[in-house]
């Protein structure tokens, strides 16, 4: 699958909400911050909050949560849509576009490296569902966007046996009543 869209019920704050358990099961799980994969920052710059899927492969999401609404930026770094792929090593055309000028501000922050990038979509407050620009990507590259994406929406079943093979821990999901 060349590209993943998120469903337009994965809303902005919902998505905030699974990142801020994934980070706190992060947490609990690995006392090392290094090798945690999920984190989140909610006073990252003013007001904007940021959230971090990194899979210490070099593979990153970086989500932030504006008053506005929500910018993801996904980079695979074997994806043929990387900059690292192409000869003169830059953003594929159009992966930007569109994108509100208030959260294209943001990936001006070094740490975010905005030139890594493989798939980007964002949802303003007022949008219905997640936008992406014109990147004309050819149907058989992948964007990474199905694989790095499938690190957020998961079941807690999935959660489970990521977590037990990745801390090599035996993890429990029995309900506390």
């Amino acid at each position: 699958m060349k590209n993943m869209m998120l469903d337009a019920q994965v809303t902005p704050n919902g998505l905030k909400d699974r990142m801020m358990l994934l980070s706190a099961l992060d947490i609990i799980l690995s006392p090392e911050d290094w090798l945690r994969t999920y984190r989140m920052q909610s006073e990252w710059s003013g007001d904007v909050c940021l959230g971090e899927v990194n899979n210490g492969a070099g593979d990153t999401i970086h989500m932030l949560w504006t008053r506005g609404g929500v910018l993801l930026k996904g980079f695979d770094h074997e994806s043929p849509v990387s900059p690292h792929a192409r000869d003169e090593y830059e953003v594929w055309p159009g992966m930007y576009d569109g994108v509100p000028d208030d959260m294209m501000e943001l990936l001006e922050d070094e740490a975010l490296k905005k030139e890594d990038v493989t798939f980007c979509m964002w949802r303003e407050a007022e949008d219905k569902e997640w936008r992406m620009g014109n990147a004309n990507i050819p149907e058989a590259y992948d964007d990474g966007s199905s694989f790095l994406l499938g690190k957020i929406i998961v079941t807690p079943e999935e959660y489970q046996d990521w977590a037990e093979s990745y801390y090599e821990l035996p993890i429990s999901l029995g309900v506390v009543s």
